[in-house]
């Protein structure tokens, strides 16, 4: 009998374990202790100037040039509350959307070298929570110049991840103490050798004609457009294309952290993958100068990436959910099928 207890205490303990470690890998539970944590630690001015109602317009005014921003910005934290913002961050990206996103923000420092001008800080970036994390519904931003990530979390679900933008300028630092430094450089190298893999065919099928556009079609929109389905499907790539394509997608919804990034693939699988589209418009020989712009396209979701402003050294690229940025109309959906909240949403 003691020994049946003992095997069963040891099950209880290790299902326990297991159940704490599965909380653990939940990028939402970590979100909203982080989040919980750096509010503990602000003072009012701090707090008031970091927190939003959850439907405050504030959550959709998203964008990624240089401009005053509302939120708590690096410069009026602390080094603790710098260490806990951070540590919120972490819940939010990867690894390596992290070193994307402090590579970007230490590009400033080469723009104030640059163009002379002090309003080019590295400090300027900012926090916003909107909502109180210890409610079901609630959402947070990280945004600064070429940095715009959003995740609003509902029922202890990140409910969205998007719109999510990084820029780079320069997109290669050609002099000065940081010469070399490629925030985005993956982005820019991996697609390149994905057009250079296509055949006479299916090159014919992705190149789309005219020049470039100067910018992402979608810009900061509160909800992003579906665009003409031009390039090539997957259905119509060879299998090794197919999987190349996929690494690409991939390596886009890889700054978010890992069980972000692959619910993101979940969906677009789910989504079905034959009419996924990739077109590409501007130059087709990579070179200095060679303005380019291509896009991914499916069902649900949509990714640009723009390179041709500062002669072709000033990436752009975005992440956008047809039903999912903002989480407004996942959000909607909920309510409707919820007889409490249904009179809220007509």
């Amino acid at each position: 009998m003691t020994r049946r207890i003992v095997v069963v205490a040891a099950m209880l303990l290790a299902l326990g374990v297991s159940a704490h470690v599965a909380e653990q890998a939940r990028p939402e539970v970590a979100m909203t202790r982080a989040a919980q944590a750096l509010l503990a630690a602000l003072d009012d001015a701090g707090r008031g100037k970091i927190q939003f109602a959850f439907d405050s317009e504030e959550r959709f005014n998203w964008h990624f040039i240089p401009r005053t921003r509302l939120g708590l910005p690096l410069k009026d934290m602390t080094p603790a509350q710098r260490d806990l913002a951070a540590a919120l961050l972490k819940t939010g990206l990867s690894a390596q959307g992290v070193t994307r996103a402090e590579a970007i923000r230490g590009l400033e420092l080469v723009l104030r070298a640059m163009e002379k001008r002090d309003s080019r800080d590295p400090e300027m970036y900012f926090f916003s929570i909107f909502g109180n994390p210890a409610d079901a519904k609630w959402g947070w931003r990280y945004e600064g110049h070429h940095t715009a990530q959003n995740w609003t979390i509902n029922a202890g679900k990140a409910v969205a991840t998007s719109p999510a933008f990084f820029g780079a300028n320069p997109a290669e630092v050609m002099d000065g103490p940081m010469k070399g430094t490629r925030a985005l450089q993956a982005e820019h190298d991996q697609s390149w050798a994905f057009l250079k893999m296509l055949s006479d065919r299916e090159l014919k099928l992705a190149v789309a004609p005219g020049e470039a556009p100067n910018e992402i079609i979608t810009g900061n929109t509160r909800k992003a457009a579906v665009l003409d389905p031009i390039g090539i499907s997957y259905a119509q790539m060879s299998p090794a294309v197919q999987k190349a394509f996929l690494a690409l997608i991939a390596l886009h919804a890889s700054s978010q952290q890992t069980a972000l990034a692959d619910a993101r693939m979940t969906r677009i699988r789910t989504a079905g993958l034959d009419a996924v589209r990739f077109a590409w418009i501007g130059a087709t020989t990579a070179a200095p100068g060679a303005a380019h712009y291509y896009r991914i396209q499916g069902p649900t979701f949509l990714i640009e990436y723009d390179n041709t402003q500062n002669n072709a050294n000033h990436q752009h690229i975005v992440w956008r959910d047809f039903n999912g940025d903002f989480g407004t109309d996942l959000l909607g959906e909920h309510y409707a099928a919820d007889p409490v909240h249904r009179t809220f949403i007509k």
